[in-house]
This record gives C-alpha cells, structure tokens and sequence, in this order.
C-alpha cells in the first residue's frame, strides 16, 4: 500500500503535494517523491525514507511554481527502500513519469521483453515497467498510450502519468486500489484516499475499476480504459474532518486494518496460486527444488501474533508436505541447544522485520546451515536482508499496535508455502492443490461480504461483557491457535485477563475457574472434531459458564448449548476456516476495548515492533 497524489490547476503543485503526501504518509514511510514539468522537462526529486527528507531537498533547491505534479510515498512491495526505487519513476527519454499504488502481476515478464527492445531500467520495482510500456506505445496521444499499456499489465494499479508532450494534463487510472478525485475551482486532484484533498476540496469523485481520467485545471474527464466509452461518475461532499478521514472513516486504525483484512489477503496470493492447475509459483523463496525436497523438517520462529499465524501452519504443512514442523518461540529458540542443519529449514514470521528475538534466532539458525526463508511485511527490512528468500506480505503499513490484518496476511502466506511444498515434495495432486487455492480465493470475497453482520454481533454482545474481568477462548486443532490469538487481543487492548486453550486440555485445569462469572469463547466450526468440540461447550455449561459461541451459519446444534452466537459463513473447506473465525475475536476485543474507554490503537505498555530483547 503506497499513497499517490496530482495536483493540476493554476497555482504552485509543489505545496499541494508535499501537504497531501504528508496526509497520506501513514499509507508508506519507505521512501517519497515528486515530479513536475518545468521549461518543458520532467522535473523530478526522490529521497529514502520519510517525507521529511524530500521536503528538505526541496526547501533547499529552487522552488518551482509549476502549476501541475505528481507526487508518491512508498510502502515497498517489489525492491529494497532506496532512492533508486522511490516513485515516480521516468522511461528512457524521461520525457514523461508514473506514480503507482499496487502489484503488477507480470511484470517480470513484460521487464524481460522490454530489455530485449532496448529499453534501460534503473530501478528494481514493478512500476517502473509501466513507464516503459508507455514509452513504447507513445507516438503522439499519451491516453492512448497508457490504454495500450493498461491491457497488457495484470495486476491492480492506481496509477498517475505526466508527459512533457502535454504539460497540461495529468492522467489517472484505477483497477482493484483505491483513487479518487477531488474537483475544485480552476484545479482538481488526484490521490489515494480522501485526507490528501480535504484541505482543498470536499468534492469527491470514487473512480471505479477499469476508470481512466484526464485532470486538468479546467476539468475531468473519465472514461473507461477499455472501450475509451465516456462514463459519468457522481461528486459527492464529504463532511469528515481530516484525522477521520485518514481512518476512511473508521474510529480507530485497528478497526480500518480489521476491514482491510479482504484486500490484504488478496493482495498476498495474488499472482503466486493458478486455481485452474493447482500450481504455486514462489521464486522469491530462491531455493532449488532439490533443496527443497532434501528438508526433513522445518522450523516456524515467531512471537506473539506471529507464532500464532504459525501454529496454524504446523498443521498445514505436516498435513500436506508431510514434513515435521517445529514451531518456536523466538525468545526461547535462541537460549537452548539447537538441532539444526543444513536439512532444517528455518521460516521467521515477522510482520516488521525487525524483531529483536526472531532477528537472533535467525541468525544462529544460518551459522548452523540452515536454509531461511522469511515471511514478512517490510521489504528491505532487516530479517528480510539477511533470509535466502523471503515470501512478502501485501498486508501494508499496520498503524495499530495490536496486529489484525498482518496476521490474516501471514496465514495466507503460510498456506501458501505450505501448498508450494507440497508441490515440490509431491505429497499433494495438482487436483488437491487446485481445490486448496480456489477456497483460498473465496476467502476475501466471504471475509468481506460479512464483516458487517460478524461486526454488529460483536457490538450487541459488548454491550453486556465490557465489564468482565476475565475470559477464556477453547478451540481445537486449527482452532485452536485462533482461540490463543483471539485472546491475546482482549489482552492486549483491553488489558482483561484471558487464556486461551486446546477445548481437550480443560479438563486438566482450566476448568476449575468457571462459573457463572466466567464467559467462554469457545469456536465451534463445522469440522472432524466438531462433535468432540460440542462436547466440551456442554461441560463449561453443566458449570454454568457463560457460552459465547462462533460457529457457522445453519448450525442449530450449538444454539441448544450456548447462551450467545455469533454465525460465520459456512465453508466446506475446514483449512480456510481460521481465516473467517480470526474475524469475530477481532472485532469482540476491538468493541469491547471501546467500550472500556481503551486506547484501541496504542495500549499502554505495547510497541508496534519489538527491537530489543
């Protein structure tokens, strides 16, 4: 997730952009950029890391009063943190540049192609392609250019273009990110999400998919990128104030990333699965096939959400690679002897890359020979840099504390190496594989199609447990890491005591503290262990536990045992089942943190990234 802007009107861009990229800074902090068009050239100035540094290039270079830019705060997906990668980027003749926010799917194969052609690339980022497609297309009509090279990419892209040839003109396009438009008095606007304009403007236009517009001082035009159709699409007057719109509305960050989770899930399987063949394509692990096939056993080192997003995978893997799985904690991994080799492949979980405990674990996992291949969501970080491969998140910059959409990312990720190694090791058939990935890419679409009803019956049901002062979660085998996880956020944000457990392990303590003070989130879906599941909810209530089931649509058993519901959709794959059950005891911790009067997005005592032991 990158923030993009465009500015066209009649005064200086310059200010207009340095002030909508400082809006939409929480969008990406790697690096930042800007473009213009000055005495007829392509103007342009990029730095690492955060805005601060760009504005302090520019504020000690010659200020332009060019009335038209772009400009581009970058959360990196494809190439490290670096000026070189930093937005907007040119073609070869800089005669024209591109902001973009999204994936592009092929564009290793495109880059190929166009190197063959002559072109130079002099960044390692996905978007630079697409300033070279349009260079290749471009005779003398820039929009047909960016058409020409929109129906060759694949991939979702929101995207900015300037070309010297028409200085007047910015164009914008839009499939599968987000963009809007904000239409003022002699200058209209362009950027990823709504803070950006509202100091100028509470006239917004929402493009939609497959939408291509031309912004210039004296209007907008949109029409489809397809077809060249003009379409009409309606202005609407928003009445946020700029610190809710930067939530998109949202009261808190957690809550925005919660329903952020469909997008993060795609973006993360996107171009890596084939549902049709059952195939998983992962070069960036950079492992050959017989190394892979040589691994007898495999380490997941992780902590807190991380670890939890692990567990879950231990029973992918084993299941179907059919290797052995550890998984470890971080901070015990590295204080005791380690049976690790160059046969033992080690994968640390980190949302930040930067954990301290997994950081070191890593490292004392490589002097053993053990191959590393990362999950994480920083490229360029740390764990990243110092892993052989690394399968990247596309979760985006989490801006609260306590993790939600870089868990269901890192599961997403996790089943997906896990169906790559069996591919590899042939444990699976490509039929198995293809019905895997094709519940896979159901699961946004059900997330998203829920969250609002899984939302409002985790609001009802704070009304009446914000004052509880303990809670215990019980799941089993897949389940039963999503019941850790779920309490770990009440902890974390509400700072109520919870636990969560193996529903089989109840009966050696933990059922000794229920009673009629004691609410039981217990997850019932509909899978091989249900029946002995159902059975642990009747015994929490013969102690007269007070039951809060999630279980799945059409289940009417579980309304005989248990006092509250909260219905999921029913799948009938049971491996994706965590994904959708991750959801209510999110949303459960998030309401009642709220209701307590919590800081939601920055709990005492919590840092978003460990750093030190």
């Amino acid at each position: 997730m990158c923030g993009i802007v465009g500015y066209a009107g009649t005064k200086p861009a310059l200010p207009v952009l340095l002030d909508g990229l400082a809006r939409l800074e929480y969008r990406g902090y790697d690096s930042a950029g800007v473009a213009w068009i000055e005495n007829g050239e392509i103007q342009r100035t990029r730095c690492q890391g955060k805005l601060a540094g760009l504005r302090e290039l520019l504020e000690n270079g010659k200020r332009s009063e060019c009335p038209i830019g772009i400009g581009h705060t970058r959360w990196a997906t494809h190439g490290a943190p670096t000026e070189e990668n930093a937005h907007p980027h040119t073609d070869c003749t800089k005669s024209l540049v591109v902001v973009h926010n999204g994936i592009i799917e092929n564009y290793y194969s495109l880059r190929e192609q166009l190197k063959k052609e002559g072109h130079k690339f002099r960044s390692e980022t996905d978007t630079e392609v697409l300033a070279h497609l349009i260079e290749k297309h471009l005779k003398d009509d820039i929009i047909d250019a960016v058409r020409k090279t929109l129906s060759e990419v694949e991939g979702a892209f929101a995207m900015g273009v300037l070309w010297k040839g028409e200085p007047d003109k910015l164009i914008a396009a839009r499939k599968e990110s987000p963009l809007v438009l904000g239409a003022g008095e002699g200058e209209n606007f362009m950027a990823s999400d709504i803070p950006a304009l509202l100091p100028y403007t509470r006239e917004i236009i929402f493009l939609e998919d497959g939408d291509l517009a031309v912004l210039t001082a004296d209007g907008i035009d949109i029409t489809r990128i397809d077809t060249g159709e003009p379409v009409n699409r309606e202005i609407k007057t928003i009445s946020w104030d700029a610190t809710a719109a930067e939530k998109a509305g949202f009261r808190h960050f957690m809550l925005k990333e919660i329903y952020e989770q469909p997008q993060g899930v795609l973006n993360t399987f996107r171009g890596r699965v084939i549902p049709e063949t059952g195939e998983v394509d992962l070069p960036e692990i950079e492992l050959a096939d017989e190394d892979i096939r040589k691994i007898s056993r495999i380490v997941l080192l992780a902590c807190g959400t991380s670890w939890h997003a692990g567990l879950v995978a231990k029973y992918w893997i084993e299941e179907w690679a059919g290797i052995p799985v550890e998984v470890d904690l971080a901070s015990e991994f590295r204080y005791r002897r380690l049976l690790v080799d160059e046969t033992v492949l080690t994968v640390p979980i980190s949302q930040s890359g930067e954990t301290a405990d997994t950081l070191a674990g890593l490292r004392i996992a490589k002097e053993k020979g053990s191959p590393v291949i990362a999950i994480c969501n920083v490229v360029g970080s740390t764990i990243t840099r110092e892993s052989h491969g690394t399968i990247y998140t596309h979760a985006g910059p989490e801006i609260g504390v306590a993790s939600t959409k870089a868990f269901t990312s890192q599961l997403t990720a996790l089943y997906i190496l896990a169906l790559f190694l069996a591919q590899v090791k042939d444990t699976m058939s490509a039929e198995e594989r293809s019905e895997k990935i094709h519940a896979l890419t159901e699961v946004p679409r059900l997330m998203e199609k829920h969250l609002e009803e899984i939302h409002q019956a985790c609001t009802d049901l704070s009304d009446e447990f914000y004052q509880y002062r303990d809670f215990l979660y019980l799941g089993r085998h897949l389940h039963f890491p999503i019941a850790l996880e779920g309490a770990l956020k009440l902890k974390e944000i509400s700072y109520i005591h919870a636990e969560g457990y193996a529903a089989g392990e109840m009966k050696h303590g933990p059922i000794a503290l229920i009673d009629r003070n004691m609410p039981v989130v217990a997850l019932v879906p509909k899978d091989h262990v249900y029946d002995k599941m159902v059975s642990n909810v009747e015994e929490v209530r013969s102690r007269r536990g007070i039951i809060i089931a999630v279980a799945e649509e059409g289940d009417e058993n579980v309304a005989r045992v248990a006092q509250h519901i909260i219905r999921v959709p029913a799948t009938t794959e049971q491996s994706i089942k965590p994904f959708i059950f991750t959801l209510p005891l999110q949303l459960i911790a998030y309401e009642i943190s709220f209701a307590r009067g919590c800081d939601v997005d920055q709990p005492r005592n919590l840092a978003k990234s460990v750093t030190v032991e």
